[in-house]
């Protein structure tokens, strides 16, 4: 039980590094879908297409070697040679990414169809936040969250208070004074978002610069292939991975008519928000027990602990599902201001049971990362790509972004059941499968009776609420008391 408390007091801190950062970057939903802000539904989802790129190119330029890091960092080499060995692949790789395109930001901005300065600002933030990868990864390695909290959680209050700034203060400021005249543009939104991200990234660079006076600079070439060999599948798996997470939102600005593709993308980005929850816990959690699958690899009988952590995950995710959709009308209200973006709402409950599934995919993947067959996880990945380029080239066309979350649901869903599949073969866990189909099962059920049959009776969301908290503290009895007698006697 040591490992596991060591493993809740990390993930709450990281926890706290990835939810308090995102709850307060959703202050921003609300401040773009406020009339008058950005010009239009359309706007907010040509916001929504340009950081969908963003979440593609970041994972091209970690290239799998933020988990490649984490696996050589825990085995019995040297460290600051992993640390410099992989510091200055990504100094190199980031800088030569950044060169070329500039040299073609003109064709890159024609074919992507975004205009050509917000391409210019694009490069210069992923090349910042590129920079950054391996000093945070550094930090989580040495199990120094503290630190990794503070620095995330900074970089969003930048960020936020120069989104405050440049979109709402700077119009009212200069009608008063021509310093601030000279700043504003009309009209120019996105571009006030960008720049807003491109100083927040560089402020958080300069203060991870110590870690890049701290390094040795040495560079170990027979490490970097294996570091490489085994970073290649993780890289073709986050580019499969980046595919499900955004790629429909592409997908809708080419599959769409022209005339109100942009509006659609809006409307479905605004309210797959409404999943945040699910989102942060299932990104907290896996943040936090990335370093700890490495770092448990060898110790006496780890699938027990690994099998304990997928129950919590199942647990607590399964009561943020029903709790997030018995509110929800509650929560659109404080995300999603603009009333002409509820007309999605209709997609929440397949985007956080997907979401979901992928959070349960993560804790499974711990099978494949631990035996150095990450390129299962490669195929499982690609796998779920194909599902979601299938299925959103069928469906857009037909049920717009409805077809989108089906597909989220369907490809998150898939890639959960077949690393469970392939688990089970190459590095069993006893995964008490019972317990874990009760709870999400349940939940599951529960939510979606509560959305599409009486969704605005909170007498009946709540009643269902309580009923599964009842069925989780009847199955959980021992475990609560346990805990509970444990905290008494410390």
């Amino acid at each position: 039980m040591g490992a596991l408390k060591n493993l809740f007091k990390q993930t709450f801190i990281y926890g706290l590094a990835t939810v308090l950062p995102r709850m307060l970057s959703f202050l921003l939903v609300p401040l773009y879908t406020t009339k008058g802000v950005l010009s239009s539904v359309a706007e907010y989802g040509e916001v929504s297409v340009i950081f969908s790129y963003f979440v593609l190119f970041n994972v091209i330029l970690a290239y799998g070697m933020e988990t490649a890091f984490f696996r050589f960092f825990n085995k019995d080499l040297d460290k600051s040679i992993v640390t410099s060995t992989v510091a200055i692949s990504l100094i190199l790789s980031s800088f030569g990414f950044f060169a070329i395109g500039f040299l073609f930001k003109s064709h890159i901005a024609e074919f992507i169809e975004i205009k050509e300065h917000y391409v210019t600002y694009v490069f210069w933030i992923l090349l910042l936040d590129a920079l950054v990868i391996i000093p945070f990864a550094w930090l989580r390695a040495n199990q120094q969250p503290m630190c990794y909290a503070f620095i995330k959680i900074f970089n969003v209050i930048v960020n936020i208070g120069l989104n405050l700034f440049l979109l709402l203060a700077l119009k009212n400021l200069a009608a008063k004074g021509v310093i601030f005249k000279s700043l504003y543009i009309p009209n120019f939104g996105v571009s006030y978002i960008l720049i807003a991200n491109v100083i927040a990234s560089g402020i958080t660079l300069l203060i991870m610069m110590p870690f890049y006076a701290r390094i040795k600079y040495k560079f170990d070439l027979a490490l970097w292939k294996s570091m490489m060999k085994y970073a290649i599948p993780v890289l073709i798996a986050g580019v499969a991975f980046s595919i499900n997470e955004t790629f429909d939102r592409i997908l809708l600005n080419h599959l769409l008519p022209a005339d109100i593709a942009k509006t659609q993308i809006g409307l479905y980005s605004a309210c797959y928000k409404l999943a945040l929850f699910m989102t942060l816990f299932a990104t907290a959690y896996r943040l936090g027990i990335e370093p700890f699958f490495f770092s448990h690899a060898k110790t006496k009988n780890p699938q027990k602990n690994y099998a304990l952590i997928l129950e919590f995950f199942v647990i607590f995710g399964s009561i943020i599902l029903l709790g997030a959709i018995v509110f929800v009308d509650l929560l659109k209200e404080i995300i999603v201001r603009g009333q002409g973006y509820w007309e999605a709402m209709w997609i929440v409950p397949l985007v956080l049971i997907a979401n979901f599934c992928l959070g349960i995919y993560h804790n499974l993947s711990v099978w494949y990362k631990i035996t150095d067959r990450t390129r299962f996880g490669a195929y499982i990945s690609i796998f779920g790509a194909l599902v979601t380029l299938v299925l959103n080239f069928w469906l857009i066309p037909i049920i717009g972004y409805r077809g989108s979350a089906i597909a989220t649901l369907a490809a998150y869903a898939s890639m959960m059941f077949l690393s469970f599949y392939f688990g089970r073969k190459y590095y069993p866990i006893p995964y008490n499968l019972k317990k874990i189909g009760l709870y999400m099962g349940s939940s599951i059920i529960l939510s979606l009776l509560s959305f599409y049959e009486f969704r605005g009776d909170y007498v009946i969301g709540v009643s269902m609420l309580i009923v599964f908290l009842g069925i989780v503290y009847y199955s959980e009895q021992k475990v609560i008391k346990q805990l509970l007698i444990r905290k008494h006697d410390n």
